[in-house]
C-alpha cells in the first residue's frame, strides 16, 4: 500500500477494536482529544489531532537513533477520538479524565492528541490516580501556571496550576524546559517555583547545548516515573506555524527530538502532543514535527 493511502490512524496504525482485548495490555494508545475551548488567543487546535494523524503517514517502523521498533516492542493501537463537548469545559474535562483513565485501566500508557492544554489537567488526574503524584516535564513557550483568564480557571494557561494546587504533580521533580518570551511580571516566576517547576528557558540551548539542557532535565527528573507534555509552540514558529500562541526563539524540531530522546530508558506513564492548529500551517511542516515527536514519545515507551 502506497504511504499516501491506507487506514487514517497514527501511523497507520490498527484500531483499537481491530486488535483482541488480552493484547492490549502493556500496550500503548493513540487517543485524540478534539478540544480547544480553552484557548485565550487564535483557536482551531480541535482540528488537530487528524491533522497529526494525515502528517504521521510516512512514519515507518525502526527508530535508528534509539535502535528500537516502537510499533513492534508494544502493542500500539489508534483509539480513535474522545467526544467532547466543545460548549462546556468542565465536561469536557470529565470526559478526558474517563477516557483516559478507562484506556489506563485495561493496562495501556496513553498518548493523547490534543487539542489545547487544558487536557493535561484531565490527563494528570487520570495518571495521578493509579500513580500517585508524578513528575512532569513540560516542553513549552509558556509556563502554562497562571490562575485565571478572566476568571476562568480553566484554560490553557492554567493546567499545571490547577494540577499543583490538586497535588497531581511531584513539587520536587518537575521541570518546564524551551519557555521563552514576555510575562506578565516577575511573580509569575515566583509562582511558578512554589507551584512546583524548575525552569529550563529556551535560551539555555544557546548557552548549553542539547546536552547541556538535557542533563539539567534528567538531573531535575531525578528517578522515578515521568508524565512528558508537549505544546508544540515550545518549536520555534518557523518550525511550528500552525500552533496557537506563537512566540519567536524557540527549539529547532531536531533540538526538541534529542532533548526527548535523552529520556531514554525512563518509564514513561503517559504524554501528550497539543496545541496543534492546522488553519496556520504550511506544507505540514507542524503537523510533521507533531508526529515525529509523537513517534519519538513512542520509542521511549519502547525502552522504559
Amino acid at each position: 500500500m502506497p504511504r499516501f493511502a491506507g487506514p487514517p490512524t497514527f501511523a497507520r496504525l490498527p484500531r483499537i477494536d481491530q486488535v483482541a482485548p488480552e493484547s492490549l495490555d502493556g500496550g500503548v494508545a493513540i487517543l485524540g482529544a478534539p478540544f480547544d475551548a480553552g484557548t485565550s488567543y487564535r483557536p482551531g487546535a480541535r482540528f488537530g489531532p487528524g491533522h497529526i494523524r494525515a502528517s504521521s503517514r510516512l512514519l515507518r517502523p525502526f527508530h535508528p537513533g534509539l535502535g528500537v521498533s516502537p510499533f513492534a516492542a508494544r502493542q500500539v493501537v489508534d483509539a480513535g477520538d474522545l467526544a467532547l463537548n466543545p460548549f462546556d469545559i468542565p465536561a469536557a474535562l470529565g470526559d478526558v479524565e474517563a477516557g483516559v483513565g478507562s484506556l489506563r485501566a485495561s493496562g495501556m500508557r496513553v498518548v493523547t492528541l490534543g487539542g489545547d492544554h487544558t487536557l493535561a489537567l484531565p490527563i494528570l488526574r487520570a495518571v495521578a490516580r493509579g500513580a500517585g503524584p508524578v513528575a512532569v516535564v513540560h516542553f513549552d513557550a509558556h509556563l502554562d501556571t497562571w490562575d485565571t483568564y478572566f476568571g476562568a480557571p480553566y484554560t490553557h494557561g492554567t493546567p499545571f496550576r490547577r494540577a499543583s494546587e490538586e497535588g497531581l504533580i511531584d513539587l520536587y521533580r518537575s521541570v518546564h524546559v524551551g519557555t521563552r518570551g514576555p510575562l506578565y511580571s516577575d511573580y509569575d516566576l515566583r509562582d511558578d517555583a512554589v507551584l512546583g517547576f524548575q525552569v529550563i528557558p529556551a535560551d539555555a540551548y544557546e548557552a548549553d547545548g542539547v546536552a547541556g539542557v538535557a542533563g539539567a532535565m534528567l538531573r531535575r527528573l531525578g528517578d522515578g516515573p515521568v508524565y512528558v507534555s508537549v505544546d508544540v509552540d515550545v518549536l520555534d514558529p518557523a518550525h511550528a506555524p500552525g500552533t496557537g500562541t506563537p512566540e519567536a526563539g524557540g527549539l529547532t524540531s531536531r533540538e526538541l527530538l534529542l532533548t526527548l530522546r535523552a529520556l531514554a530508558g525512563r518509564e514513561l506513564l503517559g504524554a501528550d502532543v497539543v496545541e496543534v492548529a492546522p488553519a496556520y500551517d504550511h506544507a505540514e511542516i507542524t503537523g510533521v514535527a507533531a508526529a515525529h515527536i509523537t513517534y519519538e514519545l513512542l520509542a521511549l515507551m519502547a525502552t522504559g
